[in-house]
């Protein structure tokens, strides 16, 4: 299926020149303070009383899919298979698997395309995001989100470390960073991303979040993101 993607990393030599520390114009202090509003997203992703918590996790797992996909939309012109040929993030190099668990290298518009379409299916099924009254959410419910949470940080990471410079021409990186806080936050607040898997963004949340409810990095990443001496030597396949 889909949502079967490896988190095995293999180490390989990459070639390319270093260039992490000028493509991370996210982490400047006048790029980071731009939000589109002030609001304390850690009282916001807090499971409501009386609120049933697959209904919770549905409601915004689709809500966050859809918010992801437009904020994508608004720089899918400069993401084309010549400018991304992998779908990159720091020295990360992810891979797609399809229905028979075959990895499949593809660019990254093709697998933000397919991220979006798989997620498409799954938040339209009634089998899996019933919306009807009486229909029981499946027992594999919570795995699902978790899968769809983690593809879906991959597109995040991926506009900010390849099409932040085109987010700030359009100046929707108040945008991209409300999301970002707000999507991170939530999947805090339900254990939803392996901070392993998101440690390569650890600098940027850590900056980000600090302010919005205390969430620090976990502590326990594996140091993919870590952009120490050396880090843009090899590409870690996932």
């Amino acid at each position: 299926a889909w949502w079967t993607a490896g988190m095995k990393s293999k180490a390989k030599p990459n070639g390319k020149k270093p260039a992490a520390e000028e493509r991370k114009a996210y982490l400047e202090p006048e790029h980071t303070k731009a939000r589109i509003t002030d609001f304390q997203f850690k009282e916001l992703v807090v499971l409501p009383r009386e609120i049933d918590l697959n209904e919770w996790l549905a409601s915004n797992t689709t809500t966050f899919f859809h918010h992801i996909n437009l904020q994508y939309s608004t720089i899918s012109e400069f993401c084309t298979g010549e400018t991304c040929q992998t779908m990159a993030v720091c020295n990360t190099q992810y891979y797609w698997y399809d229905e028979r668990g075959k990895k499949v290298k593809c660019t990254a518009p093709q697998y933000v395309d397919f991220v979006m379409s798989s997620v498409q299916k799954l938040v339209t099924d009634e089998d899996v995001f019933p919306t009807k009254y009486g229909r029981e959410f499946p027992s594999s419910f919570e795995s699902l989100v978790r899968k769809i949470c983690r593809h879906l940080f991959h597109v995040l990471a991926h506009i900010y470390w390849a099409h932040f410079k085109e987010t700030l021409a359009l100046e929707l990186h108040g945008h991209l960073n409300t999301l970002y806080v707000h999507f991170i936050l939530f999947a805090r607040e339900f254990n939803l991303l392996d901070p392993k898997e998101t440690a390569i963004m650890d600098d940027l949340t850590e900056v980000l979040c600090s302010g919005a409810g205390g969430v620090h990095s976990g502590g326990s990443g594996d140091g993919a993101g870590s952009g120490g001496p050396g880090a843009q030597n090899h590409v870690k396949e996932r």
